[in-house]
C-alpha cells in the first residue's frame, strides 16, 4: 500500500487564504502604532526636556525690608552685615553732599531691597516731602535726593466749630495737623485762643497724600475760608513771580503781617492785660501789662515777629526769659520758660514763628504758663489791640493772573465738585512710592 503524505494543493490554497486576509490589517495596525509612538512618546520627551531646561534657569530671589529708624540706629547698624567698613565709609562720603547719613532720624521710614541677598537699593524718607535713594553700581554708589512720589487728591474739608478748632477738625475724621496748618495761615488775623466762638466755621481745599493706597498726611492747603464772629477771611496760595509761594486774600492782599496774634498755639488765656490785678502769689494789687497763656509744660513759644534777642537769662521773678527787639521801636518779652530753644543767645536773629523756648513755671509762677508782654518805645502796650501792617500785596504785573487762578478755587470752596485725583510722580517712579512704614 502506498501512502502519499503530501498535502493536496487544494488544501494548501484553502488554508493559505485566511493568512493572506490578515496581512494588510496587521500592517495598518503597526503603522498606527508607530505613528502613536512618534507623536506622544517623542512629544512627551521634548516636554520633559523643555521642563528640564526651565528648571535649570536660576530663580532670582528678591527681598524687601520695610521698617523705621529706631533710636540709636546708624548706617552701620543697617548695612554693616552687607558692606565692609571701608564700603560703609565710602558710602558716607558719597552721601555727604546729598544728605549726611549722620542725620538719620528715629521714626523715619526706610525700604531696603536685596537681590539674592546682595544690596540693591536703600530708600530713606528724609521728611514728608523728600527721600534719599542709594543704589550700587560698578563704580561704587549712586546717591539721589528725590521728591516722594505720592498720589494726591484735592478735597474740601468743612465744619462748624462747637468748642474749638482742634475738636472740629478731629470730629470730622481729619488729623490735628490740618488744624495746626489752618491756624498758621490765619494766625495774623485770628487769635485762635481768644477769638474763637461756637458757630464759627471753616472750609479748606487741601491736598491729601496717599502712598500704596494708604493715607500719608497732607500736602498744601490751596485755599481756605474761615468765618469768625460773622467776619469771613479767605486765603489763596499763590506764587507771585520769583517770590516764594504765599497766602493772599481775594483782593491780592498778603495775609502775612509783621506780628503774629499770639506766641503760642491753642492755649488758654489765664490772665489778660490789666493795669490793676490781684497777684495770686504776692497777694497784692499791681499792674499786669501782659497776657498770660496757660499751656502744658514744653509747649513751643514762637517769636511773634522777626527780631534780635536783646536779653536772655534767668531772674528770681521772671524765671527763664527772652526779650526780642523788633523794627520801629517794638519789643516783645517772654517769661517763665521751662527752657530755651537750642542755640538761643544774646544778639541772635530769629524769624517770625521760630520756636525760641518752651512753656514752663520758672520764677514766680503758680503753674506752667507764658507771661507775654509787648513794648513800643519802652512803654507797655496791650498785645491784643496791636494793629499789624501787612506785607506786600500781589504785584500789579501778576494781579490779573492771580484773579484768574483763584476763580476755580473759590468755586471749589463754595460748592465742591467731584474730587480730582492726580499723580505727583510718573509711572516709572510708582514703585518707589510704596509705603515705607
Amino acid at each position: 500500500m502506498n501512502y502519499d503524505f503530501r498535502r493536496s494543493r487544494t488544501l494548501r490554497l484553502k488554508n493559505g487564504r485566511p493568512k493572506r486576509r490578515f496581512i494588510f490589517p496587521l500592517l495598518m495596525l503597526a503603522a498606527v502604532g508607530a505613528l502613536f509612538w512618534q507623536v506622544f512618546f517623542l512629544a512627551d520627551k521634548e516636554n520633559v526636556s523643555g521642563s528640564a531646561d526651565v528648571q535649570a534657569e536660576p530663580k532670582i530671589r528678591r527681598e524687601v525690608v520695610r521698617a523705621v529708624i529706631l533710636p540709636g540706629d546708624t548706617i552701620t547698624s543697617l548695612l554693616g552685615h552687607i558692606f565692609t567698613p571701608q564700603e560703609i565709609h565710602n558710602l558716607n562720603q558719597e552721601c555727604k553732599e546729598v544728605f549726611p547719613l549722620s542725620k538719620l532720624s528715629a521714626g523715619q521710614g526706610y525700604r531696603l531691597s536685596l537681590l539674592d541677598g546682595a544690596f540693591e537699593s536703600l530708600e530713606y524718607d528724609i521728611d514728608s516731602d523728600d527721600q534719599l535713594i542709594i543704589r550700587q553700581n560698578e563704580q561704587g554708589f549712586e546717591v539721589d535726593r528725590k521728591p516722594i512720589p505720592y498720589s494726591v487728591r484735592e478735597e474740601v474739608v468743612s465744619a462748624t466749630i462747637l468748642a474749638n478748632l482742634f475738636d472740629a477738625v478731629i470730629s470730622h475724621g481729619e488729623n490735628e495737623v490740618l488744624a495746626i496748618n489752618l491756624a498758621d495761615i490765619f494766625a495774623w488775623d485770628i487769635d485762635f485762643i481768644r477769638d474763637i466762638h461756637p458757630g464759627d466755621s471753616f472750609k479748606v481745599l487741601v491736598e491729601k497724600r496717599y502712598r500704596d493706597g494708604s493715607p500719608a498726611g497732607y500736602g498744601k492747603i490751596l485755599a481756605a475760608q474761615f468765618t469768625n464772629q460773622g467776619e469771613t477771611f479767605q486765603a489763596f496760595l499763590y506764587k507771585d513771580g520769583d517770590q516764594r509761594a504765599a497766602y493772599f486774600d481775594e483782593n491780592g492782599k498778603g495775609l502775612r503781617k509783621a506780628f503774629l496774634r499770639a506766641p503760642v498755639s491753642f492755649s488758654r488765656i489765664s490772665s489778660g492785660f490789666s493795669l490793676r490785678r490781684f497777684h495770686p502769689i504776692t497777694k497784692t494789687w499791681k499792674a499786669h501789662p501782659a497776657i498770660d497763656y496757660a499751656a502744658p509744660t514744653g509747649t513751643p513759644i514762637m517769636a511773634i515777629g522777626n527780631g534780635t534777642i536783646s536779653k536772655i537769662g534767668f531772674t528770681k521773678y521772671n524765671g527763664n526769659f527772652i526779650k526780642l527787639k523788633h523794627n520801629n521801636g517794638m519789643e516783645s518779652l517772654y517769661l517763665h520758660m521751662s527752657r530755651f530753644a537750642k542755640n538761643m543767645k544774646s544778639g541772635k536773629r530769629v524769624s517770625q514763628g521760630q520756636a525760641i523756648g518752651f512753656v514752663g513755671s520758672t520764677g514766680l509762677a503758680t503753674g506752667p504758663h507764658l507771661c507775654f508782654r509787648m513794648y513800643k518805645g519802652g512803654r507797655p502796650i496791650n498785645p491784643a489791640k496791636l494793629k499789624s501792617v501787612s506785607v506786600e500785596p500781589v504785584s500789579k504785573a501778576n494781579m490779573a493772573e492771580f484773579k484768574n487762578s483763584i476763580s476755580p478755587l473759590i468755586a471749589r470752596l463754595e460748592g465742591e465738585p467731584s474730587s480730582a485725583t492726580r499723580l505727583a510722580a510718573t509711572e516709572n517712579d510708582s514703585e518707589a512710592g510704596t509705603a515705607l512704614n
